[in-house]
């Protein structure tokens, strides 16, 4: 029985790292570590707020990124929310390294948020599908028709004039 148990537990890809409610006082922000140096993994983050500031904002960024927004110079972020009352962060983070998630409160009033994130380990996710939008898709369509006319209009004209010599 419990070889079974094991078996279930080793299974697990996914780890929870936060499912805590934050304060974030007004035109600051809190950050959270991710353990990722040694293994990639597919990060998800998501936040609510509870009451307060309705514009937060999550950034995922690496380690040094977060030292230069520290002292104020120019940083890169890898993925971010936009700023609103409710946000989902999914990103696929390809490279080991020290990573960090960053809740941003750029308003003049403090916030509280219900943040989750979460690292999964195992085969990446395949990217959702995605539909063009039904002017693009009319779009294509008059295109591709109108290069297969024309192709089909020029080889039966070089055809007949073929036919005629």
């Amino acid at each position: 029985m419990i070889p079974i148990v094991l078996f279930f537990f080793a299974a697990s890809t996914r780890v929870d790292l936060v499912d805590e409610v934050y304060r974030i006082p007004a035109g600051q922000w809190r950050y959270l570590e991710l353990g990722l140096k040694q293994k990639a993994a597919f990060v998800a983050a998501d936040f609510e707020v509870r009451s307060g500031s309705r514009h937060l904002r999550l950034k995922l960024m690496r380690r040094e990124d977060l030292e230069r927004m520290r002292t104020e110079r120019s940083y890169g972020v890898l993925a971010a929310t936009e700023a609103a009352a409710t946000g989902r962060l999914r990103y696929p983070v390809s490279m080991a390294g020290d990573y960090v998630v960053v809740i941003d409160n750029q308003e003049d009033q403090p916030a509280e948020a219900h943040v989750q994130v979460s690292l999964d380990f195992g085969p990446q996710p395949a990217p959702a599908a995605t539909h063009l939008s039904p002017k693009r898709q009319a779009a294509v369509i008059g295109i591709s028709f109108a290069v297969f006319f024309g192709i089909v209009s020029y080889s039966a004209r070089r055809l007949l004039r073929g036919i005629k010599r």
